[in-house]
C-alpha cells in the first residue's frame, strides 16, 4: 500500500527553508491553546519550513512557549480569550503570503468564529485545512452547500463521524461508513474529505483511499490536532491536497502505532505522536 503513496519532496544539499512552504495555524482560543501548538508543531515535524501559528493575542505567549521553532501571531481577542471581529482582515493580511493554512483546532465557538470561518473557506487563496471548530461553523453557517464549491483554492475537511454528520444533516453514514455518500458529497462540494475512524476513508469524489495504519490508542484528545497540523504541512510543501490528505493519515496512522508500541494504547498521548513522527516519516522515505 505505502508504494501508492507519495513521497516527501526531496531536500536537496542547496535546500532553504523558504523551498519548504510556510504554514499557517489559526485557533488556539483560551483554554485550548494545545491545540494549536500540537497542529503547528506536527507542521514543523511534517516538512514545512516555516509555521507560524495565528492565535488570540491573550494565547500568543501560551502556545510560543510550547516550541521555540515556531513563529507566533498574536490577533485582536474579546473578553473571552477568543478572536474578536476585527481579527478576520488581520488573518487574511498575515495569510497572503503563505503557502498553506488551517482553521479550526482551538478556535472556540460564537457567531463571530462562524463568520470568520466562512469567510476564510471562501476567500483564503491557498489551500487549507478545515478541522475541528471550523467545521462546527461550516455546519452552523447552514451555507456550505455555496461556501466550498466557491472556495478560492483547495480545502481538506477533517470530519470525525459526528461533524461528518452534522456536516451532512443526517447519521445515516455515520454508523457503517457509506463510501458512495462521502464521494458524492465530496465531489459536489470540489473539497478532499478525510472521514476519521478506524480505517480513515479519503475521497476526492472520484478515488477512495482507506487508511492502514493506526490504532485505538488514537482515540484520544488532541490526536485530531496532530493530523491536522501534519496535513497542512504537507501541503505547504507543494504537494496537492489529495496527496497530503492520504499521506497526512497514513503517517499519523504510523505515529500512532510506533507510539502505541512504546507506551501502550491505554497511556498514548498525542505529544507522543509528535516524537514517533519523525520515525514514521524515515520509514515511509525508506531510510531506516
Amino acid at each position: 500500500m505505502t508504494d501508492l503513496l507519495p513521497a516527501l519532496p526531496q531536500r536537496h544539499a542547496e535546500s532553504h527553508k523558504g523551498d519548504f512552504g510556510s504554514a499557517l495555524l489559526i485557533g488556539g482560543g483560551r483554554g485550548m491553546a494545545g491545540a494549536v501548538a500540537l497542529a503547528s508543531i506536527a507542521s514543523l515535524r511534517s516538512g514545512a519550513g516555516r509555521v507560524t501559528a495565528a492565535t488570540p493575542a491573550g494565547s500568543q505567549a501560551v502556545v510560543a512557549s510550547f516550541e521555540p521553532s515556531l513563529m507566533t501571531c498574536g490577533l485582536p481577542d474579546d473578553a473571552r480569550g477568543f478572536f474578536a471581529a476585527t481579527a478576520t482582515e488581520k488573518i487574511l493580511t498575515v495569510a497572503a503570503p503563505m503557502s498553506a493554512a488551517a482553521i479550526g483546532t482551538g478556535l472556540g465557538r460564537n457567531p463571530i468564529l462562524t463568520e470568520l470561518v466562512v469567510r476564510l473557506s471562501c476567500e483564503l487563496p491557498i489551500p487549507m485545512v478545515i478541522d475541528a471548530d471550523a467545521l462546527h461553523a461550516l455546519a452552523e453557517s447552514g451555507d456550505q452547500n455555496r461556501i466550498l464549491p466557491s472556495a478560492a483554492a483547495g480545502r481538506v475537511l477533517t470530519p470525525h463521524a459526528g461533524e461528518w454528520a452534522r456536516l451532512i444533516g443526517s447519521t445515516a453514514s455515520t454508523g457503517k461508513r457509506c463510501e458512495a455518500t462521502a464521494r458524492s458529497w465530496s465531489a459536489t462540494h470540489r473539497v478532499i474529505l478525510v472521514l476519521k475512524g478506524h480505517q480513515t476513508l479519503v475521497t476526492n469524489g472520484r478515488e477512495c483511499y482507506y487508511n492502514t495504519t493506526g490504532n485505538a490508542g488514537m482515540a484520544t484528545a488532541g490526536s485530531g490536532d496532530v493530523l491536522t497540523g501534519v496535513i497542512t504541512g504537507l501541503l505547504a510543501q507543494g504537494m496537492s491536497t489529495w496527496n497530503a490528505a492520504r499521506l497526512g493519515v497514513y503517517l499519523h496512522g504510523l505515529a500512532g502505532d510506533l507510539a502505541a508500541e512504546k507506551k501502550g494504547k491505554a497511556s498514548l498521548i498525542a505529544s507522543d505522536l509528535l516524537t514517533t513522527l519523525p520515525i514514521a516519516i524515515r520509514q515511509h522515505q525508506g531510510e531506516t
